[in-house]
């Protein structure tokens, strides 16, 4: 398949090229009048031709808006592109067809599809475009906004399914702890998919993130057992390091001597204080009655 590219078609003022018009039209005016004053028909082989030029250059005025483009074909070849905003002439037999150059949004509709893992989930994202060639979106895909649509579902998909919606390790990479690393990444490969059709891809983000409803419970109840798993994780090593400390500042400032035996039970008691989940109720030993 041959690629076209985007080039500058020729085009002059539009503004100059009216008052060209203008002369034209007040010359058929002359002309007729003269004829019709003089009685001279035979002049009609000079009007008639000049009347029809008149008319098919009326077809060559063009207005080109801010953000918009117009794109020239000549009896089916492509002859160039006007960006530039403003009042323009050009070929009057050229189809000039008009394209937006203007930032569009793409809302993708909630997708149901599986993970890394096999769970179901549903994913929505936004796709943030612009045409910067002209060419290749009109001649070179059947309809850029529906092939924008349908590369934009489908990265999402093969997305989706190349990342875990949760992970348990915090230096993996998911769906849902690395907002930032799945948007780039699904910018890259939109970026792949649509240049063909000369689209750029200015942003992308995953506008909704959810398991599907028919195992949102069960995730649900997982993930706050993984957390609560976590959470207890870290109050046994803050525990484990404060036991620690406090050994050891017993025994550098020889506040107490404690044998082995009696480590092991102040271990057991402070373990006990620090991570029971109700509060410690202390019972004091002020010594026995009797001795």
């Amino acid at each position: 398949m041959q690629t076209i590219v985007e080039k500058t078609a020729h085009r002059f003022n539009g503004y100059l090229a009216f008052f060209m018009e203008l002369f034209l039209l007040a010359l058929n005016v002359s002309l007729i009048y003269w004829m019709i004053e003089n009685q001279a028909p035979v002049w009609l082989w000079v009007e008639i031709p000049l009347f029809i030029l008149t008319c098919i250059l009326f077809g060559g005025f063009f207005i080109v808006n801010p953000n918009q483009a117009r794109v020239l074909t000549l009896f089916g070849k492509y002859i160039g592109t006007v960006r530039e905003d403003g009042f323009w002439f050009a070929n009057p037999f050229a189809l000039k067809k008009h394209i937006s150059l203007k930032i569009r949004n793409f809302n993708s509709e909630q997708i149901k599809v599986n993970d890394l893992h096999g769970n179901p989930i549903e994913i929505g994202a936004v796709v943030v475009w612009r045409v910067v060639d002209s060419a290749r979106a009109l001649f070179d895909v059947q309809n850029f906004e529906e092939f924008v649509a349908i590369q934009s579902e489908t990265a999402i998909r093969g997305l989706a399914s190349e990342y875990p919606y949760d992970a348990q390790d915090e230096e993996r990479s998911s769906l849902r702890s690395k907002p930032q690393e799945i948007a780039e990444k699904l910018k890259k490969e939109l970026q792949t998919r649509l240049e063909v059709a000369g689209v750029e891809v200015t942003e992308s983000r995953i506008s909704h993130l959810a398991y599907a409803p028919e195992i949102a419970q069960a995730m649900l109840r997982r993930q706050q057992a993984q957390a609560i798993i976590a959470a207890r994780r870290k109050i046994v090593e803050g525990a484990v390091g404060m036991v620690e400390d406090a050994l050891r500042l017993l025994s550098e400032h020889k506040i107490v001597e404690l044998d082995e035996e009696k480590k092991a039970t102040m271990v057991n008691n402070l373990m006990v204080a620090l991570v029971s989940e109700s509060p410690a109720h202390p019972v004091i030993n002020t010594g026995t009655l009797y001795q």
